[in-house]
């Protein structure tokens, strides 16, 4: 099971160069984490947006012109489309989002006429790596669904058990995050938490293990669930934590990456594909991350 960002970079690695489609290119944090993946081995890139402010970032930061294919489109939703369309005609293997909104390029990814084939529902999926833990944490979802309904939490579930599958682990250990870790029928998470376990134990959620409710100490501390009482393969030992919306789960993600300096990566699941969306706030060193896990997950599912 990988473990850390080193290894899937090594994966990622050896799979060879892939083509990233960048839309809205022109952005200095992600020209540099495009950069370090093509030094690395892990892609080349196909550049879309503003030819002049790209050619500008790339000669402030010494990288080479002629590595790099670009494509003039100065307005942000033609260049999210032609991104799109070189996924779909096969010259690119997957999507970055850079310096556009990502209602922008999500649109482009969704056009039922032009975009790409979605599976189910499209969420975001976190991999954050804190120190103190042997493990990464899979989050979702952060970016995407705002008051996600139980059908839509099983596409979450769904999506991020494909990235935790491409990290090597065959049947992670999902924990439904809400605020106790009883059912309450006046907090709609803990009803949704245990129809979500009912609905992996009956085999209509598969290659995983659902638990829940479950409050977050108790579903990552083996201490916090003994304390509390609760046995269950999941308590304490969680792989993947699945939030009750996405107000939660932001706060979590951010919280993690600013409170307790965790290195991270994230990317858009259920599109055919993985599109590559971070921050903008993202470190290079985060998005390179993000660049990497795409190419791994795409080519493990």
């Amino acid at each position: 099971m990988i473990r850390d960002f080193e290894t899937i970079i090594r994966y990622a690695r050896g799979a060879g160069p892939q083509t990233l489609a960048v839309a809205a290119a022109e952005d200095d944090d992600v020209l540099k984490a495009v950069e370090y993946a093509r030094q690395e081995g892990i892609i080349n890139a196909i550049l879309i947006g503003d030819k002049e402010k790209i050619e500008t970032i790339l000669k402030e930061n010494n990288i080479a012109f002629e590595e790099y294919e670009i494509i003039d489109e100065k307005d942000k939703k033609e260049a999210c489309n032609k991104a799109v369309e070189l996924v779909k005609t096969g010259r690119a293997l997957t999507i970055m989002k850079g310096f556009v909104d990502t209602s922008i390029i999500l649109r482009a990814v969704l056009n039922k006429e032009t975009g790409l084939h979605v599976e189910g529902l499209l969420s975001h999926v976190g991999v954050l790596k804190v120190d103190k833990f042997d493990r990464f944490f899979v989050i979702s979802d952060s970016a995407m669904n705002i008051s996600p309904t139980i059908e839509d939490k099983v596409c979450i579930i769904n999506n991020a058990v494909k990235v935790a599958h491409a990290l090597g682990n065959e049947n992670p250990k999902v924990a439904m995050i809400c605020p106790v870790e009883k059912v309450n029928e006046k907090i709609i998470s803990t009803v949704h938490a245990a129809e979500l376990v009912n609905m992996n134990e009956a085999g209509e959620i598969k290659g995983c293990i659902v638990g829940g409710p479950f409050a977050l100490d108790n579903a990552v501390s083996p201490e916090a669930a003994k304390h509390k009482g609760i046995n269950h393969p999941v308590a304490g030992q969680a792989d993947i934590l699945i939030t009750p919306n996405l107000e939660v789960g932001n706060v979590l993600n951010k919280s993690m990456e600013y409170f307790a300096n965790t290195e991270k990566a994230g990317i858009i699941m259920g599109a055919g594909t993985p599109i590559v969306l971070t921050s903008r706030a993202s470190s290079s060193i985060s998005k390179l991350n993000s660049i990497a896990l795409a190419v791994l997950v795409a080519n493990k599912n």
